[in-house]
């Protein structure tokens, strides 16, 4: 997974498709109606963003590729407030065609207590025809150059017309991929794309055939390559993982770790954006498949149609490893989210940092100590990129996941934070410490940090090294030489 994420930073990435505003008013429910047997739903916060093929375009940009986002939008309020949501996306570029003949989409959800009370639509499906259809053409011949990939979400609202598809077709013929999330009767309108993309229901209402068991997707996969020119179709089915059909090769299924929905809202979006990513990044269909597994898995436990971003992929799959009870690893959002609960507990926060290459003897006395300065303790790990910018060629000896799950082992640790920078200072300011610890080789104005810290009344420590242990000297004896230098 680290090398798909690795891989992935500047990646172009063209998305095309049926774009969306997405609103959700949330509020809380106390009473019932007068009028009517219906809730009363009291508004406390809004949130606006974009949807359909923007809300694809927000999760590619997320993980690092750079989009050129195509849609349509109407001359409408929407249309305004969808073009400065496409301007607030870094790593977005828009180029979207105004159809004044047609309202911008606009799905407002009004949610209370976690759950949908009501969708209210606003929109009108018809194919964009005449000099509409003609401008999408154009564009998307123009930013299909050099892309890696084209996305087609095709929600039926008229954008993925006979012309659009075959521009996207054309674009491809330069080396891009074309991948299709469909939600059409007819998977044989989209020609020979790469990769058709429906969830479960989809296909069956494509195929007119059941697709609930794993025999019964199967069959419909099969049917459902005889019916058009894709060389593949792949079927999202929530719980149950993905099944890809490839031609002339069996179906076959890749499951995924069961995850607490929070929300749904956008998880397919999420899929097709990390899918797409991670194949225009050269990851073979299968690590792909495992990549956008993990992302929708991360985007359902969130709220709305959220985006997905590289640590919290990361802490997902190292999570994987773990009793939900046991997950010490976290992203620097959950880093600050567990640090004021701490807080609001009265105890006192430490953090140190290092690339915890080989674990030995001495990085567990060290941990002891710190963790004896404070009430929990937080342990910032290199990434593998980090540790090859620090410690040069041939290391990290083993990678973030092995060295983050033995640290997170320990019971000195109280939460693992892997970073990818040079130094640990943007983890650092996220959790505010009140102790920060480094080896006694340090001097203590040569501590990353150690300023902020003593700016917000904490306290810098130096913890005292036990000698003859080091990652560089369990190396040395391996390879069968001494250790040189420190």
């Amino acid at each position: 997974m680290q090398e798909v994420l690795a891989a992935v930073p500047g990646v172009r990435v063209a998305c095309v498709g049926d774009l969306m505003v997405d609103r959700f008013v949330y509020g809380d429910v106390g009473r019932v109606s007068p009028e009517a047997p219906i809730p009363v739903l009291a508004r406390t916060r809004e949130l606006v963003m974009l949807g359909g093929c923007g809300n694809v375009a927000r999760n590619v940009a997320a993980l690092g590729g750079h989009v050129a986002l195509v849609g349509v939008v109407g001359g409408d309020a929407e249309a305004h407030q969808a073009l400065r949501l496409v301007e607030a996306e870094t790593g977005v570029e828009g180029f979207l065609v105004t159809d004044p003949s047609r309202p911008t989409t606009l799905k407002t959800r009004f949610v209370s207590g976690g759950q949908q009370l009501l969708r209210v639509d606003l929109e009108e499906a018809r194919p964009v025809t005449g000099a509409v259809e003609q401008r999408l053409v154009r564009t998307i011949r123009d930013v299909g150059k050099g892309a890696g990939v084209i996305l087609l979400s095709d929600y039926g609202k008229g954008v993925a017309t006979a012309a659009v598809i075959a521009a996207c077709g054309q674009a491809a013929a330069t080396g891009a991929r074309v991948i299709v999330d469909s939600k059409a009767r007819s998977f044989a309108r989209y020609g020979a794309v790469h990769i058709v993309k429906p969830n479960a229901a989809e296909l069956a209402y494509a195929t007119e055939m059941p697709a609930d068991t794993d025999a019964e997707v199967e069959a419909a996969l099969v049917r459902a390559l005889e019916l058009c020119e894709a060389q593949s179709v792949l079927v999202t089915r929530a719980a149950q993982g993905i099944s890809l059909a490839e031609r002339g090769q069996p179906v076959r299924h890749f499951r995924s770790t069961p995850r607490e929905v929070f929300d749904a809202s956008g998880a397919g979006d999420t899929a097709l954006a990390a899918l797409g990513l991670a194949m225009a990044a050269g990851a073979p269909i299968a690590r792909a498949i495992t990549f956008a597994q993990l992302a929708s898995g991360v985007a359902v436990g969130k709220v709305g149609t959220a985006t997905v971003s590289p640590e919290e992929l990361i802490e997902a799959s190292l999570s994987a490893h773990f009793a939900p009870a046991e997950a010490k690893v976290a992203t620097i959002q959950r880093l600050q989210a567990e640090v004021a609960r701490w807080r609001s507990l009265g105890l006192k926060v430490g953090f140190t940092n290092g690339c915890f290459d080989i674990l030995h003897r001495g990085h567990v006395a060290y941990l002891n100590q710190a963790r004896a300065w404070c009430d929990r303790l937080i342990v910032g790990v290199n990434s593998d990129r980090s540790v090859r910018a620090l410690k040069g060629p041939g290391r990290p000896v083993n990678d973030l996941e092995s060295r983050a799950m033995v640290l997170a082992g320990l019971g000195s640790v109280d939460l693992v934070a892997p970073f990818d920078e040079d130094t640990p200072l943007r983890l650092i300011e996220a959790a505010r410490p009140d102790v920060l610890v480094k080896g006694a080789d340090y001097a203590e104005d040569q501590v990353v940090g150690g300023d902020l810290v003593r700016g917000w009344g904490g306290e810098v420590r130096l913890a005292p090294l036990v000698e003859g242990f080091s990652t560089t000297a369990a190396i040395a004896r391996m390879a069968g030489k001494e250790e040189v230098g420190p």
